[in-house]
């Protein structure tokens, strides 16, 4: 599915948002204790982008609503543990794409069918990747291409670093990597933090970075930002260029975070539970708290949000499959 297509059919979902006969009051129909579950320790970005949800959304759940982590094995004890879960409401996951868009085509074994196992409830952002260079490269480079040409000539340094291997910035650099046909070794960090330190301290020339962790270490003479990988610019760097303005028409990346339920969770609690996310989204005080972190929330509904999976289960299998990755576990 072409990045247009795919697009055009999440917008198409979206259209029937507001026919939803669902009101925003609903409550989620039980007096227990309600948990969103994730696959990364607290205080990370993830955590940071549900917590003012969960503040915004407590009126809801009459039992109560807390975050829960359970970090692990690449996000997938989070993903399978709300899988086996009762289909009840009380559980989610909240979770990167990654989790279900790309843990099927880069792991040997998965637990889980991300389409069969869950129900999907809401999108809650997406947001482009960062194509980031630090003070290992000289201050003339100012663009992708220029980036290349310096590649070639210093072919000792051709790398770039991601969060991890398997993720979206791996596979965004595998792209990066065959459209301009020259070689870049992937140098994968145990999360983007770290990558981004060792890319401003000069250890490796270049990250391909979420944009929230990479906004507040740009503007400085460690980190500058060549380009995104979003469909249009971000309204966050909007001097800064995407890789499609610059030819690269086929290097699209924008990873999101969505909520879901375990497979079979009545619809009703589904619809209400998502109409609560998209209506806390609304708040301008929320609105506010996401821009500092560089976070672009979007409206959507459970159908929107099971055609955005499928669509990019489908881009990034041809992607994995294409660059001759193999899984380790």
């Amino acid at each position: 599915m072409s990045n247009i297509n795919r697009r055009q059919a999440v917008v198409a979902f979206l259209a029937g948002l507001t026919a939803q006969s669902i009101h925003s009051s609903a409550h989620a129909q039980t007096s227990k204790l309600s948990r969103i579950i994730i696959g990364f320790p607290p205080g990370g970005g993830v955590d940071s982008a549900l917590r003012p949800l969960v503040q915004n959304m407590s009126d809801g759940f009459p039992g109560g609503l807390i975050i829960e982590s359970k970090p692990g094995a690449a996000t997938r004890l989070a993903v399978e543990y709300v899988k086996n879960s009762l289909p009840d409401g009380t559980t989610m996951l909240f979770t990167p794409d990654f989790s279900l868009t790309l843990a099927p085509f880069s792991f040997k074994k998965l637990n889980y069918d991300p389409i069969a196992d869950f129900s999907p409830v809401a999108t809650v952002n997406s947001s482009p990747l960062v194509l980031c260079v630090g003070p290992s490269v000289p201050e003339t480079v100012r663009t992708p291409a220029e980036y290349i040409a310096w590649c070639r000539l210093n072919p000792n340094l051709a790398a770039y670093a991601s969060s991890g291997a398997g993720a979206a910035p791996h596979f965004t650099g595998v792209m990066f990597s065959k459209a301009s046909d020259c070689p870049l070794l992937h140098v994968p960090y145990k999360g983007n933090a770290p990558a981004l330190v060792d890319v401003m301290g000069g250890q490796i020339s270049c990250v391909f970075s979420s944009l929230g962790e990479a906004l507040p270490r740009l503007g400085t003479s460690r980190l500058r930002a060549l380009a995104t990988t979003g469909l249009k610019r971000s309204r966050f760097l909007p001097e800064v260029p995407t890789m499609v303005e610059l030819g690269y028409s086929d290097l699209v990346s924008e990873p999101w975070l969505g909520l879901f339920m375990p497979a079979n969770t009545p619809k009703g609690i589904v619809l209400k539970t998502s109409v609560l996310f998209n209506d806390a989204l609304k708040l301008p005080a929320l609105r506010e708290s996401y821009a500092k972190q560089g976070i672009e929330p979007i409206q959507s509904t459970p159908e929107s949000t099971v055609a955005l999976l499928k669509a990019d289960m489908n881009r990034w299998g041809s992607i994995v499959k294409a660059s001759g990755f193999i899984p380790e576990e």
